[in-house]
Formats: C-alpha cells, sequence, structure tokens
C-alpha cells in the first residue's frame, strides 16, 4: 500500500489551537499586565513569560525545568526531566494559540518532506501542538499556585 502525501487537516489543528488559547487563558489570565506567571507542577518548576506584545498577537515563551532540593542540587529526584522551552503566539482576534519553537529547534514548518535532514515527521507542527494541548491541561489539573509567582507586574489599576 503506497502512502499519499501528508495533508493538513486544518479544522483539527484550528481546534486544536482554540482549545490551547482557552488553557492558556485559564493559566495566565492576567497576561496583559504581568510579563510573567510561575507555578510548580509535579516537583518542576512551569514559567510562562510574555516576549512581545502587539495589537493581536502576544508572544509566549513556556518553561519548565525540575526544582533542585533544599538539601541537594542533585536530589530533585527529576534529573530525568529535560528543561522543556517552547514559544507559543496567540491571535487574539481568532482565539488561537500555535507552537512556533519547540526546544533548541528553529521555526517549526507547517508540514515537511519526508525523509528530511533533521528527521522531522511530515506533522510536527500537529505534534508540537498537541504536546502543548497535553501539558497545559496538566499544569491546569496538577499545578500549585505560587502566590510570589508574578513578576514584573504591570501597571495597577485603582
Amino acid at each position: 500500500m503506497i502512502k499519499g502525501p501528508y495533508k493538513v487537516d486544518l479544522r483539527a489543528l484550528h481546534a486544536l489551537c482554540e482549545a490551547n488559547y482557552a488553557r492558556m487563558l485559564r493559566l495566565f489570565s492576567d497576561y496583559e499586565s504581568c510579563n510573567s506567571k510561575r507555578f510548580s507542577v509535579d516537583g518542576a518548576q512551569v514559567r510562562f513569560d510574555v516576549i512581545e506584545r502587539s495589537r493581536y498577537t502576544t508572544l509566549f515563551c513556556l518553561k519548565s525545568y525540575p526544582v533542585a532540593s533544599t538539601e541537594s542540587p542533585d536530589d530533585s529526584g527529576l534529573t530525568w526531566l529535560t528543561p522543556l522551552v517552547m514559544e507559543a503566539r496567540a491571535y487574539h482576534d481568532a482565539g488561537m494559540i500555535e507552537v512556533v519553537r519547540f526546544q533548541a529547534a528553529g521555526k517549526t514548518q507547517g508540514r515537511y518532506v519526508y525523509p528530511n535532514p533533521s528527521m522531522y515527521q511530515q506533522d510536527e507542527k500537529n505534534q508540537q501542538n498537541s504536546f502543548l494541548a497535553d501539558w497545559l491541561s496538566h499544569c491546569l489539573h496538577h499545578g500549585q499556585a505560587d502566590l510570589a509567582g508574578l513578576l514584573n507586574p504591570g501597571p495597577q489599576h485603582a
């Protein structure tokens, strides 16, 4: 059986990006007045930073890394956890957010020919957005608020 060329399912991708937007707003609802938010999830520190704001979009950097134990940095129990770094752009007029960079890789294309020099899957962008969905859902269900986690607060309204 010969496999045909990969086709992006735009309906499914849009639904995924819309759901991710809703999840992100639940986690970082004050992104317009605050530049950063952090909390812990299962012994890891999670941090959301606003990198860029424009009229219709916001670029976020999402990071997760193990928290070292107070007794010994090697005693965190999470030595297997690789720090996670991704950038996601929110499109506020469309109510969507998509992954634009994942780990150290450059900008993610919509689809890739396979095989390719980086060995990305044909649906790499879809997989990264699915990972973002899983990760945000996990943060929503297992995250613990850090009351001192609001960094660089914006102007306060009276």
